[in-house]
């Protein structure tokens, strides 16, 4: 039976989640992603995929100098400088994440490591998402992103507090002002991405944490899959399937 999606506030959930359980959000600050505190949203691959909307994060460390803030078609942040506007009405679900704030956009731009660009993974503004995975194996990783700079367009994957070399340096071709599919990693001789190279391996079936951290800042995400195939997803992806809570 087909589970239809309930829009409480930006997010959706599913009802018979919704049936079982209280979601009770809260918003820290300003701008920033609203955070499931009391019942933890875990999705669940299906199939060989899975498909996750990258405000729907369960917990955001290591802020002290970026931070990943949420853009609706109502609201903006208040978090400067950000030269790229607000463009969440071609995003799915009508909100994406971006990493705040974006002080380098072009090559022409200072580079400052460790604060506006950080090639080593798991070190700044780190995201987590719980997922249950039914089938073990490698899962290639796909982000669907909108550049709109040269210098805003990587990001690192992780998964069970690991950031293994498949996960580093996704990187997107371009900066294309429109949101797209990607996973290439960013590699010394191809600048622009190597197709295939961007993948995690889920070693046992079960309950797993899946990461992204800051490779630079003004970053937007809008999206994420996990495939065994490596298919680029259409137009917004496959859809959200939460894992069914057990009484």
């Amino acid at each position: 039976m087909k589970m239809k999606l309930i829009h409480f506030g930006i997010f959706p959930v599913l009802g018979m989640i919704l049936m079982n359980c209280q979601h009770q959000n809260s918003e820290k600050n300003a701008g920033e992603v609203k955070v499931v505190e009391k019942q933890e949203m875990i999705f669940e691959e299906m199939n060989g995929i899975v498909g996750v909307e990258a405000e729907h994060y369960i917990s955001q460390t290591d802020t002290a100098v970026r931070k990943w803030y949420l853009t609706t078609t109502s609201k903006t942040p208040d978090v400067q400088p950000d030269l790229d506007g607000n463009h969440a009405e071609t995003a799915s679900n009508g909100a994406y994440l971006e990493i705040l704030p974006d002080t380098r956009v072009t090559h022409d731009d200072s580079l400052i490591w460790a604060t506006n660009f950080i090639n080593d993974p798991g070190e700044m503004a780190i995201l987590t998402y719980k997922v249950h995975f039914n089938n073990p194996g490698k899962y290639f990783v796909w982000v669907r992103a909108n550049c709109h700079g040269t210098e805003d367009n990587g990001i690192h994957v992780g998964i069970d507090g690991t950031w293994p070399e498949t996960g580093q340096r996704i990187q997107f071709w371009g900066n294309k002002k429109e949101w797209s599919w990607e996973s290439r990693q960013r590699t010394d001789s191809v600048h622009t991405g190597v197709e295939e190279l961007i993948y995690l391996e889920v070693d046992k079936p079960g309950l797993h944490t899946i990461h992204f951290s800051m490779r630079e800042d003004g970053f937007e995400m809008d999206k994420w899959v996990m495939s065994k195939e490596y298919v680029k997803p259409e137009g917004t992806g496959p859809e959200e399937r939460l894992k069914k809570v057990e009484n």
